[in-house]
C-alpha cells in the first residue's frame, strides 16, 4: 500500500492513424460548445486504441447511450438544465458513431435518428427557438433546421455541411455564434449529405446544387422577420463547392463565405486518395463496395477502405472509377461567383485546399476576402475545428461588416 498521488489516469493521447486522430480532434473541438467533454472523448480513444478501429463505432455508441440515460434521469428528475446538457452530449456522441457506421445499414440509420432525436429534446429543454423544416426536392422531404432570435427584422445565414457533416453538428460549430450576433439561422441538407441519407441511403450527392438549395433560400424568405438584403450563405468542408455553386446561380445570395473553397471537387478527391484514379486504374482494376473487404489491408488500410466504402455509396455510381468519372461533373468557375465572398482555409489543410483557395481568391467574380488559419492559431486543421471560436469570429464579424444591419 502507497499513498502517491495521481492526477488522473486520463492521457491525453490520440492515434497514430491521422483520419482517427482528426475524428477525435473533431470531437474534442465541439467541447467548447457543449458537444463532447474532454474527459469522455479522451476516453474513448483509450478503448478504442485497445479495440482497433472497428471499435469506433461501439464505443462512441456506448458513451451516447450513457449520456442519453444520464439525460433521461435528470429530465425525469426535473433537472431540465442537467437534462439538457447531457441530451446533446449523446446527440455529438451519436453523430461520432454514425461517421463509421456503413451507410445504407439499420445501424447507420439508428444512430443517425438518434442524434437527430436527442438533438430535438436538448434544444426543447434548453428552451432555443427552432422548428424542424423540410422542403421537397426530386421526391424527397429535405430536412433542416430554423433558429430564430428576438429581433424583429435581421440578417439570415444559410448554412450547409459537406460530405460527412451534420445539420446538428453545423448548430454546435456555428448556432451559438449565430444567436449572440442577432443572426437567424438556417441548417439545410440536400442529396447524399448525411442527414438525408438516414432517410434516403440510396440518393447522391449531385453537381448542381443550386437546384436544392435555391429551394431552402426560397424557404428561408418566408420566415417573419428575414432581410432579404442580409441573405448569406456558408459552405463548410464540401460544402464549400456547395454554397460557390448556388451562389453563381442565385442572385438572392448577398454574400457567401467559403469554408474551404472548393471549385474542383474532383481535383480535391484526387489529393484525397493519393492518385488519379483513372490514369492509375484500368476497368479491370475497378472494384465496387462488394469487393473492398477482400482488399489486403497491406495495399488499402481499414480507415481508407471505410472512406473508400463512404465514397462509393454517396456518390452513387457502384464503382471506385465511376464516382470519378461523375466527380467531373463537379466544378464552378470562380469568374461565376460575383457577391461578396469570404474564402477561408486552414494552413494544415494540406496543398490541394490551399491551392483551390489560392484559385477561388484569384479568380472570383466579385469581391474576396481570405483567410488563412495557421497553427500558431490552434486553428489550421480542417474548417477549424480545433479553434471554432475563432472561426466564429471571423466569419460573424465579416458578415457584420459585409451586410449590416
Amino acid at each position: 500500500m502507497t499513498d502517491d498521488i495521481s492526477r488522473s489516469e486520463t492521457r491525453v493521447v490520440g492515434f497514430e492513424d491521422p483520419e482517427l486522430d482528426f475524428q477525435l480532434l473533431r470531437q474534442l473541438g465541439s467541447a467548447n460548445s457543449g458537444g463532447a467533454t474532454v474527459g469522455e472523448a479522451l476516453g474513448a480513444a483509450a478503448a478504442i486504441r485497445e479495440a482497433g478501429q472497428g471499435g469506433w463505432v461501439p464505443t462512441f455508441t456506448e458513451l451516447a447511450d450513457r449520456q442519453r440515460s444520464r439525460a433521461n434521469d435528470c429530465e425525469t428528475a426535473g433537472h431540465r438544465v442537467s437534462a439538457a446538457e447531457q441530451y446533446l452530449l449523446a446527440c455529438n456522441s451519436y453523430r461520432a458513431a454514425e461517421y463509421f457506421a456503413h451507410v445504407g445499414t439499420a445501424e447507420h440509420r439508428q444512430l443517425g435518428r438518434a442524434s437527430e432525436k436527442t438533438f430535438g429534446r436538448s434544444m426543447d429543454l434548453a428552451g432555443v427557438p427552432y422548428e424542424r423544416l423540410h422542403v421537397d426536392v426530386d421526391g424527397m422531404s429535405l430536412p433542416g433546421y430554423w433558429f430564430g432570435t428576438d429581433q424583429d427584422s435581421g440578417g439570415v445565414l444559410v448554412a450547409v455541411s459537406g460530405f460527412d457533416g451534420t445539420t446538428e453538428e453545423t448548430y454546435l460549430q456555428y448556432g451559438r455564434g449565430a444567436a449572440a450576433r442577432g443572426w437567424q439561422l438556417l441548417l439545410i441538407a440536400g442529396p447524399g449529405q448525411a442527414d438525408t441519407n438516414r432517410v434516403y441511403p440510396g440518393k447522391p450527392f449531385v453537381p448542381d446544387t443550386e437546384r436544392w438549395i435555391s429551394p431552402w433560400l426560397d424557404e428561408a424568405l418566408t420566415r417573419p422577420g428575414v432581410d432579404a438584403e442580409r441573405m448569406a450563405l456558408l459552405g463548410i468542408s464540401f460544402g464549400g463547392y456547395f454554397a460557390l455553386r448556388a451562389a453563381a446561380a442565385d442572385p438572392r445570395v448577398r454574400a457567401v463565405v467559403a469554408n474551404s473553397p472548393v471549385v474542383d471537387l474532383r481535383w480535391y478527391l484526387t489529393s484525397f486518395v493519393g492518385f488519379d484514379p483513372e490514369q492509375a486504374l484500368t476497368a479491370e482494376d475497378d472494384f465496387g463496395l462488394d469487393d473492398i473487404d477482400q482488399i489486403p489491408d497491406s495495399e488499402l488500410p481499414p480507415t481508407t477502405k471505410d472512406m473508400t466504402r463512404m465514397l462509393i455509396s454517396r456518390f452513387g455510381q457502384g464503382s471506385f472509377l465511376r464516382t470519378f468519372r461523375y466527380l467531373r461533373e463537379f466544378t464552378v468557375d470562380p469568374a461565376s461567383v460575383t457577391c461578396p465572398a469570404l474564402a477561408m482555409v486552414g494552413e494544415g489543410e494540406g496543398p490541394n485546399p490551399l491551392a483551390q483557395h489560392q484559385r477561388f481568391v484569384a479568380e472570383a467574380g466579385g469581391p474576396v476576402t481570405s483567410h488563412v488559419f495557421t497553427k500558431a492559431d490552434g486553428a489550421d486543421a480542417h474548417c477549424q475545428l480545433n479553434n471554432l471560436p475563432l472561426s466564429n469570429q471571423v466569419l460573424y464579424d465579416w458578415l457584420d461588416d459585409t451586410l449590416p444591419a
